[in-house]
């Protein structure tokens, strides 16, 4: 069976994104996860420059390891904290550039990439033309949103402008993570903990989780998102989240909702394998939502994507959810030619 290999959470940046980045580490109200990732990932040292110039190369290098490894298609997305760490005027900015240099390297390759396109929640109104110019006027294929915006969430009324225009385009969100937000992060400053080891879904599953709780989905029932990293843990405490979600409704701590959590992860999201070769995660992923919610993704440069194709080749289903999982679930969530 012929497939195509799929990776739909692969990163880059821009040379300003990235200076800019380093005006707001240098500033004096820096948000304290942020100002962890400038000590560690985002330091501009040596031995940061290899993943560095892997992030800022959207052309022929990059399609020549793709090549060496066999990937035959990337997603790329803007890196995590992508414009969200800047004031509004100058995300904005920033969000439409990078979609206009994203745009042009999916024309230059359309085979190879396509793309999301980055906004500025900042502003919620702004965001939500620009999906609109990004996805209908420059042909992306979804949206990133990474996480919080300086330390406030997607479930707050003010963002529905965003979610009213993804929905109506039929357009994907990507929740991807980062660091902790301000209100949280303290405990995970120490030990590595505010990083992709545990921060960074601890942070991410909570975003999903006040989606499902607020009602975002009654509000919005066409409305999708994807979640890396294996769900960000989600799949694997369902079935308790809706228990304890039952409890607190019978105690008259929450409202009850008209579907229970569980539904509407079920209903409204979709997940990649970014980041996990496991085939006990995958395998409960498969059990829990099933294969049609589950898509590749190699979280390059990040990760060991060539460790991840070899992964996904040899795991343990059936050909048929293997060609799902690498190549059918990505053309339908995203609308790639096949």
């Amino acid at each position: 069976m012929a497939i195509r290999r799929i990776a739909v959470e692969e990163a880059f940046v821009t040379p300003e994104i990235v200076s800019q980045w380093q005006v707001v580490l240098a500033s004096h109200d820096v948000e304290p996860g942020f100002a962890k990732m400038g000590e560690t990932i985002l330091a501009q040292t040596p031995a940061n420059k290899p993943l560095d110039d892997r992030l800022l190369d959207i052309g022929a290098g990059r399609i020549a390891h793709m090549d060496s490894i066999g990937v035959d298609m990337q997603i790329l997305s803007l890196t995590s904290p992508g414009v969200q760490v800047f004031d509004r005027p100058l995300a904005a900015r920033l969000a439409a550039e990078s979609n206009d240099a994203l745009a042009a390297a999916v024309k230059a390759h359309p085979t190879r990439f396509a793309g999301l396109a980055a906004i500025a929640p900042q502003h919620p109104a702004t965001a939500a033309r620009e999906i609109e110019r990004a996805t209908q006027e420059l042909g992306l294929c979804g949206v990133i949103i990474n996480s919080h915006t300086k330390g406030q969430y997607l479930d707050a009324a003010k963002y529905r402008p965003i979610f009213e225009t993804a929905e109506a385009l039929d357009v994907p969100i990507y929740l991807h993570p980062r660091e902790p937000a301000p209100s949280m992060v303290t405990p995970y400053l120490d030990y590595g903990l505010y990083f992709a080891g545990w921060g960074f879904a601890a942070e991410t599953g909570l975003h999903a989780m006040r989606l499902i709780m607020s009602g975002t989905f009654d509000r919005f029932p066409k409305l999708r998102i994807v979640l890396g990293h294996m769900g960000e843990g989600l799949p694997f405490w369902l079935q308790r989240i809706d228990n304890r979600y039952l409890l607190e409704v019978k105690t008259g701590g929450v409202d009850k909702l008209p579907n229970l959590p569980s539904q509407y992860f079920l209903d409204n999201f979709v997940i990649t394998t970014a980041g996990v070769t496991s085939m006990p995660a995958l395998r409960l992923c498969l059990d829990v939502l099933g294969v049609e919610r589950i898509l590749f993704a190699a979280d390059f440069p990040y990760e060991d994507d060539a460790e991840a194709v070899r992964f996904m080749d040899s795991a343990a289903v059936t050909e048929d959810e293997r060609k799902q999982i690498y190549e059918t679930n990505a053309q339908r969530v995203f609308k790639l030619k096949a």
